[in-house]
C-alpha cells in the first residue's frame, strides 16, 4: 500500500475504537476518549454558538436557551436522526461517562458563580413573600401530580413497571415544581433585574423549591429501593453540610477577602484555595445524595462580596460559561429520544403534561405574590420566571431515568416540556413587566448579566 493511501487509511480510522476486545467487542482505549472529548467540546461548543446566537437575534431568547436546544440538535432527536452514524462517531456511548464529569464541573461551577450574586439583604427583606411563594409552587404542583399520575401510569413505557403510585407521584409533583433555577437568575441578570427585589424573591423562592424537589427525590429513591438510609443521608446531610458552611465559611475567608482588597486583585493562590473550597462542598452534596451543584451554590452565598467576588467571576465565569456548561445540555440531550412520542396519545399526554405544569407553577406563584401584597405586574412577573424549568428540569429528569424512575419516552415528554416553559420565560417577562418597567425607568434597557457578558 502507498503511503497516500495508508494515510487516508489511518485517518479514516480516527474514530473507531482501538483497545482490547472484551466480549466480542472492540473497547476505546485512554487515547480514544482524549480524541473524542476533544472533537465533541469543539463539535459542542461551534453548536451552542451557532444555535444560540440564532436565538438570540430572531427569537430574542438568552444563549442558554439556545444551548439547551443545541443539546436536543446535537443527541438522536436531530443529528442522530439525520446522520446517525456521524452523530455515533462522535458520541459514543462509551464517552458518555466522561463527558458527565465534564458537565457536572460545569453546572457546579456556574450555580457557584450564581450564588456570588444572591443579595442577602434583599432576601431578608423578602423572606416572608419568598417563602409564601416557594410554599405555593411546591403544595400545587405536587396536588396536580397527584392527580394525573394514575392516568400515566396506565400508559406502558412512560414510569418503570413496578413502580408505586405514591413514588411516581412524588417524582412528577418534584417534576412540575422545580424551577430552572441557574436559567432564572440568567434572565434577571439579562434583564436588568439583579439588585431588584423582585429578582431576589425569585431567586429566593427557586432556591427553596428546587432544595425541596431535590428533598423529594431522595425519598423516591429510598422507596424505589435505595433504602430509608438514601433519604435520611440526602436531607440530614445536604443540611448540616449547608449548615456548616453558612456559619463558619464566611469566618474563614474574611482573610482571603482583605488579602485581596489590599492587593487589588485575586491571586493563583487564593483562587486555588476557592476552588479546593468549591470542589470539597460538591462533593459532600454529592455523596449525601443532594447534588453537587447545591454545594456549589450554598459556598457561592457565603462568598465574600466586593472586589472578591467580582475578582472570581472575572476568573471562572468564561471558562465554565463557554466552554463547561454547554457539556450538560449535549449530555442530556444525547439521552432524548423525541422521536419515542410517536402516536397521537403519546402527543396528547406530552401536550397534557405541559398545559399542568404551566398551571400549576405559573399560577400558584402568581396567586401567592399577590396574596403577599406585590402588585398585578410583579406577581406576573414572578409567576412567569418561576415557570422556567431548564437546566434543572433536565438534571432531575436525567438523574430519574438513570435511576429507572422513568422511561425514555416520559424522559422526552419532560425535556420538551422544559425547553418550552424556558422558551416562554423571557419574552413573556418582557410582555408583562419588562418593558412597562424600562418605560417608566424603573430598569435599564436591556444589558448583559454576569454570565451574558460571555455570550
Amino acid at each position: 500500500m502507498d503511503p497516500f493511501s495508508e494515510v487516508i487509511r489511518v485517518l479514516s480510522d480516527v474514530l473507531a475504537p482501538h483497545g482490547p476486545v472484551v466480549a466480542g467487542v472492540k473497547t476505546m482505549s485512554p487515547s480514544d476518549y482524549s480524541i473524542h472529548f476533544f472533537l465533541q467540546l469543539a463539535v459542542i461548543v461551534l453548536t451552542c454558538r451557532v444555535v444560540g446566537w440564532l436565538g438570540q437575534k430572531f427569537l430574542g431568547q438568552p444563549q442558554v436557551v439556545g444551548e439547551m436546544i443545541a443539546g436536543v440538535v446535537l443527541g438522536p432527536s436531530l443529528l442522530g436522526l439525520l446522520f446517525p452514524e456521524i452523530q455515533a462517531a462522535i458520541f459514543p456511548k462509551e464517552s458518555k461517562n466522561v463527558l458527565y464529569v465534564g458537565a457536572q464541573l460545569g453546572v457546579g461551577l456556574y450555580m457557584f458563580l450564581v450564588g456570588t450574586t444572591l443579595r442577602i439583604d434583599h432576601f431578608k427583606s423578602k423572606a416572608k413573600s419568598a417563602m409564601t411563594v416557594s410554599f405555593s409552587g411546591i403544595l400545587v404542583p405536587f396536588l396536580l401530580a397527584a392527580l394525573i399520575t394514575p392516568m400515566l401510569l396506565g400508559v406502558p413505557g412512560l414510569f418503570t413497571p413496578g413502580i408505586s403510585q405514591a413514588s411516581a407521584t412524588l417524582f412528577l409533583g418534584a417534576c412540575i415544581a422545580l424551577t430552572a433555577f441557574p436559567m432564572l437568575a440568567r434572565i434577571i441578570h439579562e434583564r436588568g433585574l439583579s439588585n431588584t427585589s423582585l429578582g431576589t424573591l425569585s431567586l429566593t423562592a427557586g432556591a427553596f423549591d428546587d432544595a425541596v424537589s431535590w428533598c423529594v427525590l431522595a425519598v423516591v429513591l429510598a422507596t424505589f429501593g435505595g433504602g430509608p438510609g438514601v433519604a435520611i443521608l440526602a436531607i440530614g446531610g445536604g443540611l448540616l453540610w449547608a449548615g456548616i458552611v453558612v456559619l463558619f465559611g464566611g469566618k474563614l475567608l474574611a482573610p482571603l477577602a482583605r488579602a485581596v482588597e489590599a492587593k487589588g486583585e485575586m491571586s493563583p493562590t487564593i483562587l486555588a484555595v476557592v476552588l479546593i473550597a468549591f470542589c470539597t462542598s460538591a462533593f459532600f452534596m454529592d455523596v449525601v445524595g443532594i447534588h453537587a451543584i447545591f454545594g456549589g451554590f450554598i459556598l457561592g452565598v457565603v462568598m465574600p462580596r466586593g472586589l472578591f467576588a467580582d475578582e472570581l467571576r472575572k476568573k471562572i465565569e468564561p471558562l465554565a460559561v463557554v466552554l463547561l456548561l454547554p457539556m450538560f445540555f449535549t449530555y442530556s440531550g444525547l439521552n432524548t429520544r423525541m422521536d419515542m412520542v410517536n402516536s397521537v396519545e403519546l402527543l396528547l399526554i406530552a401536550f397534557g403534561i405541559l398545559i399542568v405544569s404551566i398551571l400549576a407553577k405559573f399560577g400558584a406563584c402568581y396567586a401567592a405574590a399577590r396574596f403577599s401584597g406585590e402588585d398585578n405586574r410583579t406577581a406576573l412577573g414572578i409567576g412567569v420566571l418561576m415557570n422556567s424549568r431548564g437546566l434543572m428540569e433536565l438534571i432531575i429528569i436525567n438523574i430519574g431515568l438513570q435511576k429507572g424512575i422513568i422511561g425514555p419516552t416520559l424522559f422526552s415528554m419532560l425535556v420538551l416540556m422544559a425547553i418550552v416553559t424556558t422558551v416562554m420565560a423571557s419574552p413573556l417577562f418582557e410582555v408583562v413587566y419588562g418593558k412597562k418597567a424600562r418605560e417608566t425607568g424603573e430598569l435599564d434597557e436591556l444589558k448583559g448579566g454576569m454570565v451574558a457578558a460571555a455570550a
